[in-house]
């Protein structure tokens, strides 16, 4: 067991990059997390910030031309 541990004498290489490598992607968990977190936080305050709009049209209706939406109506 301590041969495998040793490494056939680069244990200080292999076990070395191991931890590089660990402490790496921890760091980009980590990273991850915060940004994900900043954002869902930033997303949240620009919600409660824009006025809620009301759907005078239906889900699937097509989009505003834009004389529709100057309020010119568009009568066909």
């Amino acid at each position: 067991m301590s041969e495998f541990f040793s490494m056939g004498g680069y244990a200080a290489y292999v076990w070395g990059s191991y931890g590089l490598a660990l402490i790496v992607l921890v760091g980009i968990l980590v990273a991850s997390v915060r940004y994900l977190r900043s954002t869902e936080t930033m997303l949240k305050a620009l919600e409660q910030a824009r006025p809620q709009r009301r759907r005078a049209r239906g889900a699937g209706a097509l989009p505003l031309t834009a004389g529709e939406a100057a309020g010119e109506g568009g009568a066909a």
